[in-house]
């Protein structure tokens, strides 16, 4: 067995990569002619029987995820199975359209580069297929490709193979239906019956990125869009495709999703009318009636101008919660209450039941010191929610032990107190359904303390503060989507608290927000502290005080900083360390990677994208179990005074270069700037996949 390896284009790299990919992906050349570049390889390698043996055994098991498992097909149906790929990840679907199908063509040059690519990888004729609608699936036979029209000519398989929704349909309503359709059907239509030989795969493969593409990507006026001069790739593709994932993973509100397709229906609307209108006028009559047809058309047209400029506010990942939503609408009917006319306080006491000694307990040790006064009053409640939609400034609420399940989100407008009278473990509240939030705090004083919360499907964290105060002690923070959000302007004391399980950053810092970090554990998240650096140069910084935290466990860095790719370079000399040789500083230089880091990204994420050349950073390792900074010692001030001058609001972060990640590991961080760390001391960063410290671009 000969395979080829194409030297023009310089894809299929090695042996092996053909081996265990070359049935799946598009990088491997075909009877010496490369599916990519088109052009005659002039490199070939003999593979040996024995590695022949090892690439069908890999291709029987990569074959098994694409067998179709179709729970909604019948199980008596007797279609034959077709290629799933409806499970592609968001960077195998980036890299074909960027890399194969799209490149840098114009919204008006999308249709023939599709046509050229599928031309490439698609086979011309003889496989089945199953031609896929809402009414029917019913198996035909492709006897020839219309690359041009993105259409293939098919031929029944008789006997006649169909399932039916709804409806009964005969071989000569079939034959009728093809007839009236010239025998022509789209390409996004058909679904590639499954063959183990690996003959197929790339036609299935290539259709998938065809009919995702015609289903969530284009849209109807993009080709008619007025500046056809943009890179329709970056301006239109990647922003929808992040979207979708995101969308598809959780990580957009349920209001926003909402919102998005509404207006996409709206404009379809609207184009479609306007599409009419506008081929109804005639460009040479001055009859009354054009006349009305054509101011018709202007206020459709500006309707349309206003749907397209909405839905590229939600498509854009750092504007879609600035500019494009406003929250549920319960979160904006959640004012603040101050407090109560008759200067009455009440403390709230939160159970199902409680023994009798729980209750003298109570009493003694919370009740009566808080209710010394005539104007406080007690009041039981059987859930959280009730009590805190109750709640007017300076109360109490007082949870006692138990499991309490919420179904909606726990909003905080006023200064309260909500305390578990217990340890955390014993109060637990738990939010199931899914929903914006789990916790959202927007009053000037609000603090809790002693309760564990557990986190299903809130999808703007389990907690976020939005703006005001929040003060938590002693709290255990059970994540599923994501952790602790700091929105600008807000401020959140967090006290041996216990974080973990978040699949973004335990805890998101944003530009303007006041964070103060003593004494807790984040662990087991993506990442562990995330600060977003979306500010210009008129927004403030964040000021953050992380002292005795215990940082562990987390896939990616303990902490990052996401910053804007402004293009250029800083280089951390080599002689800022000092006490250092040049050698042992050069040991310890790292390269950061290559990553492209938008809001709210996933692993596949980081993969994709332009970014720009890496900074060299360099790191200081100490024999202590701690990283620490403290603001007025001049040796953090090591860096050349050039740097320094033009790096203003450029947080430089070093990255851990564990050599064992068993053992605590600490690091120096000598250029933080000090505007944003007030104080960060005695912390210890243990077994973190990529790091300590770390910087990503977006």
């Amino acid at each position: 067995m000969t395979l080829s390896h194409c030297s023009y284009c310089d894809l299929s790299t090695s042996k092996s990569t053909i081996l265990l990919f070359g049935a799946f992906c598009l990088c491997f050349c075909i009877r010496d002619i490369c599916v990519i570049c088109n052009e005659r390889c002039d490199d070939t390698f003999t593979v040996s029987n024995e590695d022949e043996g090892k690439s069908q055994n890999q291709r029987e098991f990569f074959s098994d995820r694409w067998l179709l498992n179709d729970a909604a097909r019948s199980v008596n149906s007797s279609l034959p199975d077709t290629f799933q790929t409806s499970h592609l990840l968001f960077y195998e679907r980036f890299k074909a359209y960027q890399d194969y199908m799209l490149g840098d063509c114009k919204p008006s040059e999308v249709k023939a580069f599709t046509a050229d690519y599928l031309e490439k990888v698609v086979e011309p004729c003889d496989w089945l297929a199953l031609w896929s609608t809402d009414v029917f699936d019913v198996l035909v036979e492709v006897h020839d490709v219309d690359f041009k029209d993105l259409k293939a000519c098919v031929r029944l398989v008789l006997p006649l193979q169909c399932d039916t929704r709804g409806c009964e349909l005969t071989e000569e309503a079939m034959k009728s239906l093809l007839e009236a359709t010239q025998d022509k059907v789209p390409l996004q239509k058909l679904h590639v019956v499954y063959e183990r030989s690996g003959d197929f795969d790339q036609t299935a493969l290539a259709l998938e990125h065809l009919r995702f593409f015609y289903e969530q990507i284009w849209r109807q006026w993009d080709e008619e869009d007025e500046d056809d001069d943009f890179d329709y790739f970056v301006r239109c593709v990647e922003p929808r495709l992040r979207l979708y994932y995101d969308i598809l993973e959780d990580r957009v509100p349920a209001g926003l999703v909402a919102e998005y397709q509404s207006l996409l229906e709206n404009c379809s609307q609207c184009f479609q009318q306007f599409s009419v209108l506008r081929s109804s006028l005639s460009t040479d009559s001055d009859s009354e009636l054009d006349n009305v047809s054509m101011v018709e058309g202007l206020k459709l047209y500006d309707q349309l101008e206003t749907y397209k400029r909405k839905l590229h506010i939600i498509e854009n990942p750092l504007l879609r919660y600035v500019l494009g939503y406003k929250g549920n609408a319960r979160q904006q009917c959640a004012q603040s209450r101050g407090p109560r006319g008759s200067g009455i306080k009440v403390v709230h006491v939160v159970t199902a039941s409680c023994s009798t000694i729980q209750l003298q307990s109570l009493l003694s040790d919370r009740l009566l010191p808080l209710c010394s006064f005539e104007d406080t009053e007690i009041q039981f409640h059987r859930d959280l929610v009730s009590a805190v939609d109750l709640c007017h400034q300076g109360d109490v609420v007082i949870v006692l032990p138990g499991v309490y399940c919420v179904s909606s989100s726990i909003l905080l407008p006023d200064s309260i107190t909500i305390e578990g009278f217990g340890l955390p473990d014993e109060v637990v509240i738990e939010k199931k359904n899914k929903g914006d939030s789990f916790v959202e705090s927007t009053g000037v004083d609000v603090r809790l303390s002693n309760i564990k919360f557990i986190q299903h499907d809130a999808i703007e964290g389990i907690l976020c503060v939005r703006q005001g105060a929040l003060n938590m002690e002693n709290c255990v923070l059970q994540c599923e989507t994501t952790g602790v959000i700091v929105r600008t302007s807000a401020h959140l004391t967090m006290n041996m608290c216990d974080l973990y399980g978040s699949k973004g950053a335990g805890v998101e810092i944003y530009p303007g927000s006041v964070c103060r970090l003593v004494g807790n554990g984040i662990h087991h998240c993506k990442d562990g502290i995330l600060i977003k650096d979306f500010a210009d140069e008129m927004d403030a910084m964040p000021s953050i005080t992380m002292d005795n935290n215990v940082i562990h466990n987390n896939e990616g860095y303990g902490v990052i900083v996401v910053k804007p790719n402004n293009g250029e370079q800083h280089r951390v000399p080599l002689g800022g360390i000092e006490g250092r040789s040049s050698s042992e500083s050069e040991s310890e230089l790292c390269l950061l990677p290559n990553l492209f880091f938008p809001a709210g990204p996933t692993a596949e994420d980081k993969r994709q994208g332009d970014v720009p050349d890496p900074l060299l950073i360099s790191t200081n390792q100490t024999s202590s179990g701690s990283a620490e900074i403290h603001p007025d010692s001049a040796e953090n001030n090591s860096i050349d005074s050039g740097v320094a001058s033009n790096s203003g609001r450029k947080w430089q972060f070093s990255r851990q270069l564990s050599r064992n990640k068993d053992t605590s590991c600490s690091r120096a961080v000598p250029d933080l700037d000090h505007q944003i760390f007030v104080s960060i001391q005695g912390n210890q960063f243990r077994r973190n996949g990529m790091g300590d410290f770390g910087t990503f671009f977006y």
